[in-house]
């Protein structure tokens, strides 16, 4: 997993990106990605950087797990 930061939102993506600039490829507003990480090391991430996410960076990690979906910007960050 990868979180991107883009001009407008933080994103969580399970796509499978071998370097940053592949992952600059798909965001058009691109500013800067972290990973290939874990699961249990994104939520870590966004506990630390975002204490006031809600939902929870867990239950919002593993609802994109679960899901089909590749990618899905993340909500409650007070931004």
């Amino acid at each position: 997993m990868h979180i991107v930061i883009t001009e407008k939102e933080v994103v969580l993506t399970k796509q499978d990106y071998q370097s940053f600039r592949e992952v600059q490829n798909d965001f058009f507003d691109y500013v800067t990605s972290l990973g290939p990480w874990s699961s249990e090391e994104i939520v870590d991430y966004l506990e630390t950087e975002y204490p006031n996410i809600t939902p929870p960076a867990k239950e919002q990690v593993d609802t994109l797990m679960k899901s089909e979906h590749f990618e899905v910007a993340l909500k409650g960050l007070g931004e």
